[in-house]
């Protein structure tokens, strides 16, 4: 399983800011108001080859009146205890505060690594002042300056060398298909339904799934691991600790599985929060099906009523939207089978290795009767491309200008490359790299 990361720390040292620099993309806001982290950020991050998980927590505060803190001290101490490591970030600015010396009380009685960040070092006076840190007792510190990115580096060094190296799981080879989506969309209805046994608790109440547990299928020719997932409640709704847990066993799951089925409620339809639960399974890259459950609930269906249903799906995953909807009823098992014959084939598209010879017989054609656009009076040749060897589907197309391969003309070679090569349900990475 993947590593997890906590940063901690008392509000406004710049938590957010460092967040965003390490997963590249503003997701989390950033605010010089105090507490506007009012929950949790999840990301990846990847440093010398290792990838690890990122919870941006909220800022921890002791003795505050204030019933949001006391919910996030609490979630600070859950990511504590569930992470496989701790950035504490402290404020060169403020110097040495009362909270710091909290949560440094805290993170002391830990057993896992501890990292002490000294944010905001960006000159030598700065840089002069952070000696001060020394004085809650975890050791040597690291200054940073998360706007620019300063020290960074060594700070990410020492984090990847800090982190256990997860012991390999035992090796089944057997495909990881992992069940996730909203509380009381079906999800363990669902894995009952296939396995046909009461396996998980069923209930009304949202959440009864507290934590990520397998299932190995074997029944009709095909042989894989399900995982259940706890509910992915919207991160303002998430007020158990319990359900805290689940939330990132969730993540996790989701991480380390081959293909995701996002199962949603057609009486809700394709809601925010799902929309979320999909594009964290693209941003891993993972193979995706979506279930559409309890349709057979669905009043007053027309004849195109699925298809516009599927095609309002189509329209918020764009661009990808090579994905395949299954429309079907937990209760009444309609379609079910169905669902589990399509993840299969995704995880086959997934899994799939073209030759290098087969790939270039089909691409290069395409290509010379559909060259790259001229870009600034430039003509961009393609003369090979070939597969990367890589869990997921990548391919690398080598070219003597690839600087001016436009995003238009990546997302034509990836529609051709699942036309020719049916690649459904799959993301795929499309690199132009210099001859």
């Amino acid at each position: 399983m993947g590593n997890i990361v906590a940063i901690v720390g008392r509000p406004n040292v710049g938590k957010s800011t460092f967040f965003n620099r390490l997963i590249q993309r503003r997701e989390a806001i950033v605010d010089s108001v105090s507490g506007v982290t009012r929950d949790r950020h999840y990301g990846k991050s990847d440093w010398n080859g290792r990838n690890f998980s990122l919870i941006d927590t909220g800022g921890y505060v002791v003795g505050s009146d204030d019933i949001f803190e006391a919910e996030i001290d609490r979630q600070v101490e859950l990511a504590i205890e569930e992470a496989d490591a701790i950035i504490f970030m402290v404020d060169v600015e403020s110097g040495v505060t009362p909270m710091d010396e909290d949560v440094a009380q805290l993170l002391r009685k830990v057993d896992k690594p501890v990292l002490l960040a000294v944010n905001k070092v960006d000159n030598n006076k700065r840089l002069e002042n952070a000696v001060e840190f020394y004085s809650l007792g975890l050791g040597e510190y690291f200054p940073i300056a998360s706007t620019n990115g300063s020290g960074t580096g060594d700070l990410l060094d020492a984090l990847i060398a800090a982190l256990p190296v997860n012991e390999a799981e035992e090796e089944t080879e057997l495909p990881r298909f992992a069940v996730v989506g909203r509380p009381n969309a079906g999800k363990s209805s669902f894995i009952n339904a296939l396995i046909g046994e009461e396996r998980y608790i069923v209930t009304d109440i949202a959440g009864t799934t507290r934590d990520a547990m397998d299932t190995r299928y074997n029944r009709f020719g095909f042989e894989f691991n399900l995982v259940d997932t706890a509910g992915i409640r919207r991160k303002s709704k998430v007020k158990e600790d319990l359900e805290f847990y689940s939330v990132m066993r969730s993540v996790r799951a989701i991480e380390n599985s081959d293909v995701c089925l996002l199962i949603l409620d057609a009486t809700r339809g394709f809601d925010g929060q799902v929309q979320n639960i999909f594009w964290l399974a693209q941003r891993n890259r993972k193979g995706i099906v979506i279930l559409v459950n309890k349709w057979d609930l669905v009043e007053d269906k027309k004849t195109n009523t699925m298809k516009e249903f599927e095609a309002m799906i189509k329209r918020e995953i764009e661009p990808f939207t090579d994905v395949p909807v299954i429309f079907m009823s937990v209760l009444t098992k309609q379609r079910i089978f169905k669902a589990i014959e399509t993840a299969v084939k995704v995880f086959e598209n997934r899994s799939k290795k073209i030759k290098t010879r087969e790939l270039n017989d089909v691409m290069l054609p395409i290509i010379e009767q559909n060259p790259p656009p001229a870009y600034k009076g430039k003509y961009v040749k393609i003369k090979f491309c070939t597969q990367l060897p890589t869990p997921q589907p990548q391919f690398a197309f080598f070219c003597n200008l690839p600087q001016y391969v436009r995003d238009p003309y990546k997302r034509f070679i990836e529609n051709k490359l699942r036309n020719e090569f049916d690649l459904t349900g799959v993301p795929i990475s499309v690199y132009f790299r210099k001859k």
